[in-house]
């Protein structure tokens, strides 16, 4: 796909694009200087952000690692240890 730049520095992004990264009207992209291609990142509004995770609850509440791992894989038997000759 090929895209444009016009007199004034603007660009269409073509349509496939804008779904496949459901870009819409009013979203900020972030361009990264640095990179060595063009390289533009879709920016996530700081309200977004804070609402992010607020309804997370700890599906394991109270449980350490060990008996989390035990729950979701079941019990682990470990083979015998032979003794070194």
């Amino acid at each position: 796909m090929k895209a444009t730049l016009t007199s004034k520095g603007q660009i269409t992004i073509p349509l496939p694009i804008r779904n496949k990264f459901h870009l819409k009207p009013g979203d900020v992209l972030e361009f990264d200087e640095t990179a060595p291609f063009l390289k533009a990142t879709k920016t996530i509004s700081p309200e977004a952000w804070a609402k992010f995770g607020k309804q997370w609850t700890d599906p394991f509440p109270g449980m350490d690692v060990e008996a989390v791992l035990d729950e979701l894989r079941g019990p682990v038997e470990l083979p015998p240890v032979s003794p070194r000759p």
